[in-house]
């Protein structure tokens, strides 16, 4: 569908990040090594844990860290669930710095495919505009149309039954109708999915 792969471009200018920042100082770096695991505590569902690459994308695993360690994620929401394509969260964190976007169409080399379970950062048309919001992949099948435009930084690596929960509570009255002037998968607000907090290991 057209639609899948243009979201992207119409989503962004409907992004509006909430908040302020708060920052815990020498909390900012994630461990010494590649990875850093980070645990997504979902209400009512349970944890999605995963693997953060630091040699793929430094800046934005940086980024994602220092806002877990702060809090900001706590209490923000998961507010689009496209079927087969993505499950957005972030929504209405307590900081809205921005990260510079490390993807290929912003001159830097991630080789991160989107592919189901992969983890990356929504943002608005400014390539680093990249902010609390980010999205993980539902499925393969277009993976194509996300390579190369946007950061991904990590995949899930357990709670993946968590998951595929949260995606399938999600029925078509859940949605809004008009978003925008389009139908874009955004939920209407009552039915948004809580973030508990996001936990660094």
């Amino acid at each position: 569908m057209k639609i899948k792969y243009i979201f992207l471009i119409i989503i962004l200018f409907a992004f509006t990040l909430f908040g302020c920042g708060k920052d815990n100082g020498n909390e900012d770096k994630p461990k010494d090594s590649q990875y850093v695991n980070v645990i997504i505590r979902v209400e009512n569902f349970g944890d999605l844990e995963f693997q953060l690459d630091h040699n793929t994308a430094p800046k934005t695993v940086d980024h994602f860290v220092k806002l877990a360690n702060s809090g900001a994620f706590d209490g923000s929401d998961f507010i689009r669930m496209q079927e087969d394509f993505v499950l957005q969260g972030g929504a209405n964190a307590k900081d809205s710095s921005t990260v510079e976007g490390e993807f290929k169409a912003n001159g830097f080399n991630n080789n991160l495919k989107h592919t189901y379970g992969v983890i990356s950062m929504a943002r608005a048309t400014d390539p680093n505009s990249a902010s609390s919001q980010f999205f993980i992949v539902l499925s393969d099948d277009y993976g194509s149309s996300l390579d190369d435009n946007y950061a991904a930084f990590g995949k899930l690596v357990d709670g993946f039954d968590v998951l595929e929960n949260i995606v399938n509570s999600i029925t078509s009255d859940m949605y809004t109708e008009d978003y925008y002037g389009l139908f874009m998968w955004f939920l209407k607000e009552s039915a948004y999915i809580k973030i508990e907090t996001v936990i660094v290991k």
